[in-house]
């Protein structure tokens, strides 16, 4: 990074990594970071709103595990499905073009594939008396 940061955002920074439970909360949509950053610069690091977020060792497995689904939902709700179906469409595009490609070198190296368009052969002979 070659700009330098405002001050006041190195400090509300390193207020967040001494709060790391406000990272989850913008996280689950509950707060964006604009608006962490404004109570923060309104209400100073002192104010009562801080405490639950403050570190207090390791979260519970209960939390944990509802971090975890509720990521996966936040994940899920966010995704396009129009961009998945497109993607799955370019898979598959890309797939028969690399069976075409493969089937061509195949039909090189054996002999059997290509068909002679030098001589006919036909199952009966016809020949002039």
């Amino acid at each position: 990074m070659d700009k330098k940061m405002h001050p006041s955002i190195q400090e509300f920074k390193s207020f967040v990594k001494k709060h790391p439970q406000l990272v989850q909360e913008v996280r689950k949509g509950h707060y964006s970071w604009q608006e962490l950053y404004e109570d923060w610069y309104l209400l100073g690091e002192q104010d009562e709103k801080w405490k639950k977020y403050k570190q207090n060792g390791s979260p519970t497995t209960k939390e944990s595990k509802d971090d975890f689904i509720g990521k996966i939902f936040s994940t899920i709700k966010n995704v396009d499905m129009n961009d998945i179906q497109q993607q799955i469409t370019n898979v598959g595009e890309a797939i028969t073009t690399i069976q075409t490609v493969i089937n061509q070198f195949q039909s090189f190296k054996n002999p059997t594939y290509q068909h002679s368009s030098t001589r006919h052969q036909h199952p009966f002979v016809f020949r002039k008396d």
